[in-house]
């Protein structure tokens, strides 16, 4: 089986081109000169060059505050390039797996959010990723769309990474507690990305919608000191102070959801993917960032 990847320099791409190959599955990527997703003729070009059975994109407009002023651009990659990788994908025959995001939910639930439960976003970023998700459902039979959270990893910018730049260069950090969600490491992703092809592969595929996210589930506050926790457990004490605060105390741009637990009961009943525990994917983050550090 060959997978071509789209965005292979962010979180989740790179996390899936620098996994351990099987030995069935060739994992192809390119760069975004040769592999345009909101350009047509370069995404067609790039697919007949390659060939593959299973197109994975990690590609997407992730600037959530960014994306309110610059909507077009959000939308451009977001929809329209979900939208045309979806048209590629059909009429040449092959699969499409596509990341998605917490995001699309309003948040206002209680309980984890299933599957089935109605969508609401609150920010462009949100809307512009589930405009792209109903694309895909409309065109494509054989796909299958992950929505994760909080994603983080050894490759590219994120949460952990900017607490612990910020540990070193202040005294306290004052994070939001009461935005909760499962943080979710884009190696773990890459793992499940692979189950998925591999299903794919044996004709064992169940297509639609799943979700994926790390346990347990936590606020902003919560990762971070979890974060801290660790690298003084680890041996590198920032001695940096973190405070819970509202998220009225830190105004942003694009409106958060509150609460985006995810149900991920579909995707371990179908393809037995359990739940990974993501505080056990800190240590090589932190021993990358902070190992000239003790």
């Amino acid at each position: 089986m060959k997978l071509l990847v789209t965005a292979a320099q962010g979180q989740v791409g790179h996390a899936l081109t620098t996994q351990k190959k099987d030995s069935t599955i060739e994992i192809i990527s390119l760069p975004r000169q040769q592999l345009d997703i909101t350009d047509p003729i370069s995404l067609q070009s790039a697919i007949e060059q390659v060939k593959p059975d299973v197109l994975v994109n990690a590609a997407a407009y992730t600037a959530v505050d960014k994306a309110e002023s610059d909507t077009a651009a959000a939308y451009r990659v977001n929809e329209t390039g979900a939208e045309n990788l979806a048209r590629a994908c059909k009429q040449i025959g092959i699969s499409l797996i596509h990341i998605s995001t917490d995001y699309v939910y309003s948040g206002e639930k209680v309980q984890p959010y299933t599957e089935d439960d109605a969508t609401g976003p609150l920010n462009v970023y949100g809307a512009s990723k589930l405009a792209g998700d109903r694309a895909i459902a409309a065109i494509l039979e054989e796909h299958i769309i992950l929505r994760t959270s909080w994603v983080f990893g050894l490759h590219g910018n994120n949460f952990v990474k900017t607490m612990l730049r910020l540990g070193k260069e202040r005294d306290e950090l004052r994070i939001i507690d009461d935005q909760r969600g499962g943080p979710t490491a884009a190696e773990d992703i890459a793992i499940t990305i692979l189950t998925l092809c591999q299903a794919i592969q044996s004709r064992k595929a169940a297509w639609g919608l799943y979700h994926y996210s790390g346990q347990p589930t936590t606020s902003w506050f919560g990762f971070a000191t979890a974060i801290f926790n660790r690298a003084k457990a680890m041996g590198f004490d920032l001695g940096v102070s973190v405070k819970p605060i509202p998220s009225t105390d830190y105004p942003t741009p694009a409106t958060r959801p509150k609460s985006t637990i995810l149900d991920c009961s579909k995707l371990k009943n179908r393809y037995n993917i359990d739940q990974p525990d993501w505080r056990e994917r800190l240590d090589a983050i932190i021993l990358a960032e902070c190992g000239g550090q003790k």
